[in-house]
């Protein structure tokens, strides 16, 4: 699991491919919740952190044609030096959609489901937080009744956030998510 670029890089990566605000707070938040969800369960975390960060590399060039998104993210992620493992991880996050051809392929591993999960559960924290004046303070308890709300954050797939479930307890993937974004609130305006 040795990554090939370091964190700065890979921030600058990101920039280069992405400018919008609101997709960059998203690619942070995504980096810090992978990387505890990761931590928490015995896996590497600055591996996972690197996943969150880069995990949408190509959505600035491909949210135009979304069936182009992950698309162009294997080439740019082999250009840096990352294997084969990493990227097929990464492109696993979009299992499901009707992106890269991956409408049909279904998340089996305990990695993509932590991705996948910790990625996606960024949007109903990051919209519960804007809701309440804030991350600090937010409980588990509060954020699993706007969770159960589908009309709160309607864009938030809670069928995949629930995938975190074959891997760990989800009322603590919870809590770990709140905390992770919860230490980088200044960086993503909460």
């Amino acid at each position: 699991m040795t990554l090939p670029i370091t964190r700065d890089e890979a921030l600058e990566l990101v920039k280069k491919y992405n400018s919008d605000e609101r997709d960059l707070i998203h690619y942070l938040e995504s980096e810090a919740v992978c990387r505890a969800v990761a931590e928490k369960v015995g896996e590497n975390g600055e591996y996972f952190g690197m996943l969150g960060l880069l995990h949408d590399i190509d959505w600035g060039i491909t949210k135009d044609d979304t069936k182009e998104h992950l698309t162009k993210a294997p080439d740019i992620l082999r250009e840096k030096g990352f294997d084969e493992e990493f990227i097929r991880l990464l492109v696993s996050h979009g299992y499901g959609f009707d992106c890269a051809g991956l409408l049909n392929k279904k998340r089996s591993e305990k990695k993509e489901f932590i991705l996948a999960a910790g990625e996606t559960v960024t949007g109903i924290i990051h919209a519960y937080a804007l809701m309440r004046g804030g991350v600090e303070g937010m409980e588990v308890k509060g954020l699993k009744k706007k969770f159960k709300d589908k009309r709160f954050a309607a864009g938030c797939h809670r069928e995949i956030v629930r995938e975190i479930e074959s891997v760990t307890d989800f009322d603590e993937f919870l809590e770990v998510a709140i905390e992770a974004i919860a230490s980088i609130k200044k960086e993503v305006g909460l």
